[in-house]
């Protein structure tokens, strides 16, 4: 199939071809013709299957016979992702002279809003930011939009983006097109319908004939460290893996924002080109930090799970989970940053005893058993584990140095404060999250040990 036997504008056809694309993936070719017969559609598969482009093409298809602002809204979890909509929307739509908007934390409000009021046609948007400018400012209105969009669906329906949501939906008018799309989608539809009124004759279209959740040209294996000598591990694989590629990039996931500001520090002490990503630095720096790895100028991006959503990289070799994830689907996600576009990768997981149970609810879930990794030589990680421990107590002691925690502490509160919220009330949310993580957590510990 190709894209002339789904699209009818010649100038999106050549616009396409312009950039490489003949040919519209398993997802474009299902979910692009309902969407433009005008239904609702919750689009489900995996990372790299060109989830974007299913809802652009036919956003841009119909904008282009009557365009106005604001015409399409798009709602995404993180900045980087939006930004990386937002590129896509623009490549394909310059001939049609596209106005969009990206409207972001970690950006100026004012000159945000003056670009909301210039009515652009597709507004790109996390929800928070977004929602401030709709409880601030009456200078743009929300209620002639055609189509809304929730990329990466399942992370903004979870809870964490509730009440922005509410102040945004309130906003919109009630006949629209609700579009939905992710690698993993776990609400029902009637849980869905209920929070955002889809309509009755949706379309659902979810990849057929998927025994796993990730794709077939990914190697998938383990490494069990002992508590302690997780980092030593860590160096360890990363020798290893330049030294056999030292042009290939490699993404290392880390559960939070200190632990993956901490390791970037630590490994560039240790000779590494490496970059950290994660919400506790400035917008400037991420977008700086994410550039340089997409150009190759650094190698290794330590990053939280703010670079696991939609991200598209499409030449990372190799990713390592330095925390295996507690929830079985950011699994999904992170290793769904490399093996794209049907080329091969890898992932490797850093296990302790203590992770076990968790490793086998991934496996249950991916329909994949993790292999042991082959490449790792005990005694070579003997070796270095004491100047490797050294380093990181150095930058950790550097952090302090820079009061790290306590700016970070006082720059959520400030941000919260000026958002209208308590920031005691949202630390207790945060709790309460967590607490639902674990009792997922447990929850497929349990079924796992049930199967067993």
């Amino acid at each position: 199939m190709a894209f002339t036997d789904i699209i009818e504008k010649q100038w999106m056809i050549k616009q396409l071809e312009g950039i490489g694309l003949k040919k519209p993936t398993v997802i474009q070719q299902n979910c692009i013709p309902p969407i433009l017969e005008g239904k609702d559609c919750v689009g489900c598969a995996k990372t790299g299957s060109g989830k974007t482009l299913a809802f652009a093409l036919p956003i841009l298809h119909t904008l282009s016979d009557d365009p106005y602002g604001i015409f399409a809204l798009v709602l995404t979890p993180t900045r980087e992702l939006a930004f990386q909509i937002a590129d896509q929307f623009h490549m394909i739509g310059k001939p049609i002279g596209l106005k969009d908007v990206v409207v972001v934390g970690g950006r100026d409000m004012v000159m945000q809003g003056k670009d909301l009021a210039s009515m652009p046609h597709v507004v790109i948007a996390t929800p928070g930011r977004l929602a401030d400018h709709l409880v601030s400012c009456d200078t743009f209105t929300l209620k002639k939009i055609k189509y809304l969009v929730l990329d990466e669906a399942d992370r903004l329906l979870e809870g964490g983006f509730d009440s922005q949501l509410e102040t945004i939906f309130k906003k919109l008018p009630k006949k629209k097109q609700t579009l939905l799309f992710s690698a993993t989608i776990t609400d029902s539809m009637a849980e869905l319908s209920q929070k955002i009124q889809l309509n009755d004759n949706v379309f659902k279209w979810e990849q057929e004939n998927e025994n796993t959740k990730t794709v077939e040209n990914l190697k998938q294996s383990y490494v069990l460290t002992p508590i302690g000598s997780r980092d030593a591990y860590l160096v360890h694989i990363l020798k290893v893996f330049t030294e056999k590629q030292p042009s290939g990039l490699v993404i290392v996931f880390t559960k939070t924002c200190k632990s993956a500001q901490l390791l970037g520090m630590t490994l560039n002490q240790l000779g590494f080109s490496a970059e950290a990503l994660h919400s506790d630095r400035l917008q400037k720096e991420r977008m700086t930090a994410l550039s340089s790895f997409r150009s190759s100028q650094v190698k290794i991006l330590v990053a939280t799970d703010v670079a696991s959503r939609g991200l598209d990289i499409p030449e990372v070799q190799l990713v390592i989970n330095y925390n295996v994830p507690s929830v079985t689907k950011d699994y999904i996600h992170r290793v769904g940053r490399t093996a794209r576009a049907g080329k091969g990768g890898q992932a490797i997981t850093l296990v302790t005893p203590t992770d076990v149970n968790l490793v086998k609810a991934i496996e249950e879930m991916t329909n994949t058993e993790m292999t042991e990794c082959e490449d790792i030589r005990d005694n070579e990680v003997a070796d270095i584990h004491a100047q490797v421990s050294v380093t990181k107590r150095e930058q950790d002691i550097e952090l302090g140095k820079m009061d790290y925690d306590e700016r970070r502490n006082i720059h959520k509160r400030k941000k919260l404060i000026a958002n209208g919220l308590d920031p005691d009330e949202v630390e207790r949310e945060k709790k309460k999250a967590w607490k639902r993580k674990r009792r997922e957590m447990a929850k497929n510990v349990k079924k796992s040990k049930i199967r067993q």
